[in-house]
């Protein structure tokens, strides 16, 4: 039989990362001097149960505010705060108008859309990230009320891998921000 992966229980028993953005000298907390943590702005307390943000999540179609509402759940959820619960999953995830949904074959190069290279890649790797969210959000609510078979430790470990692609996703959006263009705009 194959054998574990060697780091999974550290994995499992590490608190959630707080480190959501990208600094000189690698990843950092947010500044949130301003307008306080996003999370703060994302509609947080909506959800009762780990299932239902998971809902709230997968039918929330801006894709920052879906990684923020991913880090608020698994925040709350690891301190004890949520129970799984149960949730009805919608039959499709939200999205935002751009980019569209399109086959492989209909993705412009990004020599056609005269678009730098790392711009463009940097896009499609904020765009597996996201479905990657949702994703696991997906199995979290699809499978919540399978709670007494799968057991605490299935939803958790899916809402971990949620929150950590959030994570990715924040800093992909960041760096594409700071090359001038945006997940939802000027990339197809």
């Amino acid at each position: 039989s194959p054998l574990p992966w060697p780091g999974l229980h550290t994995w499992r028993r590490a608190p959630p990362s707080d480190l959501r953005s990208w600094g000189p000298n690698g990843p950092c907390a947010p500044n949130t001097d301003k307008a306080g943590p996003p999370e703060a702005a994302a509609g947080v307390g909506h959800g009762s149960s780990l299932a239902e943000m998971g809902a709230l999540v997968l039918s929330t179609a801006d894709p920052l505010a879906k990684a923020h509402l991913t880090h608020a759940a698994f925040s709350r959820w690891a301190a004890g705060g949520l129970p799984v619960g149960l949730a009805r999953a919608p039959d499709h995830p939200a999205r935002p108008e751009k980019p569209l949904a399109v086959t492989q074959k209909e993705v412009p190069t990004h020599k056609a859309m005269g678009v730098p290279l790392n711009a463009y890649m940097l896009h499609n790797l904020a765009h597996v990230e996201l479905n990657a969210i949702d994703l696991a959000w997906d199995t979290v609510v699809r499978f919540s009320p399978l709670r007494d078979t799968l057991g605490d430790g299935f939803f958790a470990d899916f809402a971990r891998v949620a929150d950590d692609e959030s994570r990715h996703f924040r800093w992909y959006s960041q760096r594409l921000a700071e090359l001038g263009f945006s997940f939802c705009g000027q990339i197809w």
